[in-house]
């Protein structure tokens, strides 16, 4: 970025695009000038494209065949310090700067000019009769709570015709309103009384406030065991943030989390904050996108991609859950939001709060530096206690080979349902069984694109694989030898469990858990919600539950298979164990009633349960920090994840093993290259996928060179190759 902050007409700009192109391109400033930052339509040979004005032409080109500029776009400039963000991130990501700037574009409509429009929102009233397709419309609108629609949004949400709309409208059943594009939101008052603080709570909220009145940078850890209050402690810091009339962003993980944190924000502040997520419409993204350019949006609360937004004056940055793995963006663009979040809070002199019961070794490794802030909330809030924690040793349990609910959780069960008591049964595998393999011959039933086995959804009636999506029937003969009847389900899922606890607990209702089952994020919500207030007995969840669900009378939490995670290869194995098993154990005994968290597993002495149960949180990450030392892998070391893929397996082992064959510049910096190996799952949607890992010393130049070694092949036709910094995933 060089050059003036304004151009006058014909002068020569260098544009970013969000074509795929390794360079800036030169345009003539259009006529009235332009500003430096601003959204540009432009020519790109017969076609119209969207870039930025990133600074002065180069004018290494033809003048006279230089092209002009189309127009200017209704939108605020792009600010330097996104511009330095944008840069900064695709360079430690290795990014190009086209995808960059594609996510920080996707906003529906940019180019469209300000103008009236008609919105439609749910009215009065029933239809005078019903019809299929006037419910779906209702339907959608209700899910999506008042937001409002474009009559060509609602039609396709709802697949029905516009005429099925306009009918609803003509009996008042759905409301036509005229609005303005892209109102401001309303506004939040930071003055309003927030709830009564314990004395913990208290004391962390003056220090988050005090840091957010620095107007400078900061990242503070927030680490509260599950129930302790932490939304109560950081949103005192939002407060603080808008007192100041700076932006704030809340980066959520899950969007089944949403409908109750925006209750929570509504009672704090008085109104409801912008939302940006896929559980939003097109509308309303737009709208959220141009507000934060302007300054007419407060608070966005959003899932990762919301760090791309164009913030005028971004003042704080809560990362909840900021463990989780779900902020890492694991396809396209890989980069992980929270470290995002902290470089943008670098740039622009804003506070970080990431707040978690289980913090990432990442954070807590950065706080016991002292790079990081620190505060802890030990204790739950109010009259709740967290909950015992008790091993199931499943090699002393007598259980059928078809079974796995042991005897001594089924009685555990059994007592809380006769006190009125909710209970949770977890597995982490969605479905009813991961695999399906025939008893005659021995095949397993396999993706015929990927290189895994596709898993049995029986509320569906389907098989589904997990890496690309393809679905298929559930067969009634053996694709392989053809057998009748000879099919057979190995394991259990979430839909599976729902079997057992039927007949284990014939009395009780039952609700499963599991985003694969809800067609809409608003459905998710309901059912949530559904549970909270006492709409289920027994509760069959994914990892979807562990996600800082509030449940007031969920006592007991039996988790079905607790070794599951600690299997694999993964050098955050025991990490993630650890942190599920602490969150999920975590939902028991929120209220009044004392909870307790019962882990069946065939390994009670293996280092991670015994830490698990015995709550010696430090000493688990003292002993993992200690092991990951000295492997000299993340957080005391650096690593990149190189992938990649071709429907033709043999160019690319070629070219993975050119690669290991030229590693000078790695060697330089005393990097280490490890493979060409088969990826995990060798095949997904029929591209052969190899690995190479990357492993340096944590102040090696990491990137620079992994930069000049993918340099030095030349990638054939259909081919990919990514490079994943700080990989979370090794599949």
């Amino acid at each position: 970025m060089t050059g003036p902050s304004f151009f006058d007409e014909g002068a020569l700009v260098a544009v970013l695009t969000t074509q795929p192109l390794d360079r800036l391109l030169d345009y003539k400033a259009p006529e009235g000038g332009c500003l430096l930052g601003a959204f540009v339509e432009v020519p790109l040979g017969p076609r119209k494209v969207l870039g930025v004005v990133w600074g002065q032409g180069q004018g290494d080109y033809d003048r006279a065949k230089v092209r002009a500029v189309i127009r200017v776009l209704d939108a605020a400039p792009m600010r330097a310090e996104m511009m330095d963000f944008l840069g900064r991130a695709a360079d430690y990501t290795l990014t190009p700067m086209p995808a960059m700037l594609r996510l920080a574009t996707r906003s529906p409509g940019l180019g469209d000019p300000p103008s009236m429009r008609k919105v439609y929102r749910l009215g009065q009233g029933a239809p005078d009769r019903q019809t299929d397709a006037r419910r779906r419309v209702l339907g959608v609108l209700s899910d999506y709570g008042g937001l409002a629609f474009t009559l060509g949004e609602l039609a396709e949400a709802a697949g029905v015709t516009s005429s099925v709309i306009k009918g609803l409208v003509k009996q008042g059943v759905v409301r036509e309103e005229e609005s303005p594009r892209d109102l401001p939101y309303p506004r939040l008052d930071p003055d309003l009384p927030g709830v009564e603080l314990s004395a913990d709570q208290a004391t962390a909220a003056q220090t988050l406030q005090a840091a957010v009145r620095s107007g400078g940078y900061g990242t503070t850890l927030l680490k509260g065991v599950t129930g302790s209050g932490k939304t109560e402690v950081y949103l005192e810091a939002v407060a603080e943030c808008l007192a100041r009339n700076r932006q704030a962003l809340v980066l959520l993980p899950e969007i089944a989390l949403t409908a109750e944190f925006l209750k929570r924000v509504e009672a704090r502040f008085g109104a409801m904050p912008a939302e940006w997520h896929s559980g939003v419409t097109m509308t309303e993204r737009r709208r959220a996108w141009r507000m934060a350019g302007e300054g007419g949006v407060q608070l966005v609360v959003g899932a990762r991609s919301a760090l791309f937004l164009p913030y005028r004056d971004l003042g704080l940055i809560v990362v909840d859950e900021e463990h989780d793995t779900s902020y890492k963006q694991e396809d396209g663009v890989l980069y992980n939001a929270r470290d995002m979040a902290v470089l943008r809070a670098s740039i622009c002199s804003a506070q970080v709060v990431l707040a978690s019961a289980t913090p990432s070794l990442e954070s807590w490794a950065n706080a016991e530096a002292g790079k990081y802030a620190k505060l802890e909330l030990p204790t739950r809030f109010g009259a709740a206690e967290l909950p015992q924690m008790r091993a199931i040793d499943m090699r002393l349990e007598q259980l059928p080979s078809n079974r796995w609910i042991s005897p001594t959780l089924q009685r555990a069960v059994e007592t809380r349902l006769e006190a009125g008591e909710q209970a949770l049964l977890f597995l982490n595998r969605r479905g009813y069984a991961p695999v399906t393999i025939c008893r005659a011959c021995g095949h397993q039933i396999g993706c015929d694109h990927c290189d895994a086995r596709m898993v049995e959804h029986r509320f569906l009636k389907r098989l589904v694989c997990h890496q690309c999506g393809e679905t298929k029937p559930m067969p009634t003969a053996c694709p392989h030898c053809q057998a009748e009847d000879r099919l057979a389900p190995v394991g259990p899922g979430v839909e599976r469990m729902q079997e057992e606890a039927a007949a284990l607990f014939p009395e009780a209702r039952l609700a499963v858990l599991s985003s694969d089952l809800y067609g809409s994020a608003r459905a998710l919500r309901a059912q949530i919600e559904s549970i909270a207030e006492g709409g289920a007995d027994i509760v069959i969840g994914t990892q979807l539950v562990a996600k800082g669900h509030n449940f007031p009378l969920l006592t007991l939490v039996g988790v079905i298979d607790a070794d599951l995670g600690l299997q694999g290869s993964d050098l955050r194995a025991a990490e993630r164990t650890f942190q599920l098993m602490r969150q999920v154990a975590g939902r028991a005994g929120r209220a009044e009633r004392p909870g307790e968290a019962l882990l069946q597993t065939y390994q009670p002495e293996h280092p991670v349960i015994r830490a698990i149960r015995s709550g010696d949180e430090e000493g688990f990450w003292r002993a993992e920090a200690q092991e990951r030392r000295q492997a000299g892998v993340p957080p005391y070391g650096r690593m990149a994840g190189i992938v990649l893929s071709s429907p033709d397996v043999q160019a690319v082992f070629d070219i993975g093993g050119v690669l290991a064959r030229n590693d000078a510049p790695l060697r330089r910096i005393g990097a280490r290259v490890y493979g060409p190996a088969p990826a995990p799952i060798a095949r997904i949607r029929g591209r052969h996928r190899v690995r190479l890992l990357v492993k340096a010393d944590k102040s090696a130049p990491l990137q620079g060179a992994l930069a000049a070694w993918v340099a030095q092949v030349k990638l054939p036709a259909n081919f990919r190759l990514s490079v994943d910094i700080d990989p979370q995933s090794f599949y």
